[in-house]
């Protein structure tokens, strides 16, 4: 009787056990102290096996970030849309956003990638490099916003940057930062509300 395991099947299962791995030796020793072996070992599977997956420690702290990201998300990202009102589309990107910034396991895993960052930070850079795709989804929404002559701004980047900087000064760096548990349902939707309300009075 053949086994039902096919070999992208196993690849797949062998990826999970490396990622939830090297989620807890992040978590338990930080991440200079963590490294491909002692992911391997608590993964039991071979140091090669690890590198075949992932080919550096930054490239698989991204790949857990992005992970905890999608597992946040219902589906893709919406996209601009022209018949639909400016406050109802940002207040579901910023509604996607916060139930991210509400996962505890992202908010451990961030004060690990920020300790990391404080003592080196070429490292750092690396790290906002290769997470910089997942912040592009209210950059899109704001660049084709300002194309489509409903947002007035010249550089959609920066305006993308102030609007998630008024979300995150409430419901990212005090949880990292100072401890304070993640906000509940209300309080996201009012941090969503006012940072609408604010970024449409000055660039809508």
């Amino acid at each position: 009787m053949e086994s039902s395991t096919t070999p992208q099947r196993l690849t797949d299962r062998k990826r999970l056990a490396i990622v939830g791995a090297a989620i807890e030796e992040f978590l338990a020793a930080g991440y200079d102290a963590t490294s491909m072996d002692r992911i391997a070992a608590r993964a039991n599977v071979s140091k090669r096996t690890v590198y075949n997956h992932f080919p550096s420690k930054e490239a698989l702290f991204a790949a857990i970030l992005h992970q905890l990201w999608d597992a946040s998300q219902d589906g893709d990202a919406p996209a601009y849309r022209a018949d639909t009102p400016l406050r109802a589309q940002l207040l579901d990107l910023l509604e996607r956003k916060l139930r991210l910034l509400h996962d505890e396991s992202f908010l451990s895993l961030a004060r690990v990638a920020i300790a990391a960052g404080i003592h080196a930070p070429e490292r750092a850079r690396d790290m906002v490099a290769r997470m910089g795709e997942r912040e592009e989804d209210l950059t899109a929404w704001v660049r084709a916003a300002a194309a489509d002559g409903r947002i007035k701004t010249d550089d959609p980047v920066f305006a993308a940057l102030q609007l998630q900087v008024l979300v995150k000064g409430f419901a990212f760096w005090p949880q990292v930062a100072m401890g304070q548990v993640p906000l509940d349902a209300d309080e996201q939707k009012r941090i969503a509300e006012a940072a609408a309300d604010m970024f449409l009075a000055r660039y809508a």
